[in-house]
């Protein structure tokens, strides 16, 4: 039989059980209905991925470089075959040495030894004129006397106004030569030149671009070609992975963005390691994530996001990319 104290018990048990569901009810409705934002910024670590584009379709003839290792500003991460673009070089380089010497000639003017022969050009055109006067005058004299024909004056009247042609473009030759070139000449040799020059700059400009090098410090990241290869123009020959140190792509919450700035410095924790990390933030987007400001109300805002990078020192720089990453917010 049950004593009475047992038979008590009993009965408060279920009063009690009761009281406990209550209280864990009133815990959970409390808990769901706290809408105090997280002071964390949730993201990962990040690297600046900079492609380096073929900027020809050419084969691939040297990969210096390996996969995974440092470079810096300059070193060489793959070389194109640069045998047709030299001879482009070649050919504009003869260009530019024609365009000059005729820009010379025309600035020096014409040599002794043409101004010679242009003065003896107008006194032969003289003599030839000479006999052609003396011949038309004989036979204009023998036609009175009736012992030429009318058909010979003719033709040696031609013969003089051809002679007295000859003489006038003779000397005409030589008052060019003596007077020099044009200045119309001169500036149209000039802007001839100037063009040989930038068609020489851009053929070299691309034989340069035939040999990749590393336009930051970073790490070699990828190399998704191999030597022998032909990659169409623009295809990516090598990535790095910019900078010394990795950053921590985060998303800010809402209500945290007005106490937050361009240059503060948080607390980065990332998985891994016991110890957190200073960064400095470095930009912080103007537009928020996921949904417009102005289609939410007060409570819902602070749902809204702002993508924000921290910059970690160089003392992380052996971090790789891709490690989840939480920032301490203020």
């Amino acid at each position: 039989m049950k004593t009475i104290a047992a038979c008590e018990m009993e009965k408060q048990r279920p009063a009690e059980s009761h009281r406990f569901g209550s209280l864990l009810l009133l815990l959970l409705f409390c808990s769901s209905c706290d809408s105090r934002p997280p002071k964390l910024a949730l993201g990962a670590l990040e690297r600046d991925r900079v492609a380096h584009a073929a900027a020809a379709s050419e084969v691939i003839i040297a990969l210096p470089a390996a996969q995974g290792s440092i470079v810096k500003q300059g070193d060489i991460l793959a070389r194109l075959d640069d045998t047709l673009q030299q001879a482009q070089v070649r050919r504009a380089e003869a260009e530019l040495a024609q365009a000059a010497a005729q820009l010379d000639k025309l600035r020096n003017g014409a040599q002794a030894e043409e101004i010679a022969a242009a003065t003896a050009k107008v006194a032969g055109a003289k003599a030839v004129l000479a006999e052609s006067e003396s011949q038309h005058e004989r036979l204009r004299g023998l036609l009175t006397q009736r012992i030429s024909s009318k058909g010979e004056l003719d033709k040696a009247l031609a013969a003089r106004d051809v002679a007295r042609s000859n003489l006038n473009v003779a000397q005409e030759e030589l008052r060019l030569l003596l007077k020099g070139s044009r200045e119309e000449d001169l500036r149209a040799a000039t802007a001839k030149l100037d063009a040989a020059a930038a068609v020489l700059a851009i053929e070299r400009k691309k034989l340069a671009d035939l040999t990749v090098t590393a336009a930051c410090d970073g790490i070699l990241d990828d190399l998704p070609w191999h030597v022998g290869e032909r990659p169409a123009a623009g295809t990516p020959l090598a990535v790095v992975l910019a900078g010394n140190a990795p950053y921590a792509r985060v998303y800010l919450p809402e209500p945290y963005r007005v106490k937050i700035k361009m240059g503060d410095t948080l607390t980065v924790h990332i998985d891994g390691l016991d110890v957190p990390i200073s960064g400095q933030v470095r930009w912080i987007a103007a537009e928020p994530a996921f949904t417009p400001y102005y289609a939410l109300n007060q409570e819902e805002r602070a749902r809204l996001m702002y993508l924000t990078e921290v910059q970690l020192p160089d003392s992380a720089a052996q971090l790789p990319a891709g490690l989840p990453a939480q920032v301490d917010l203020p």
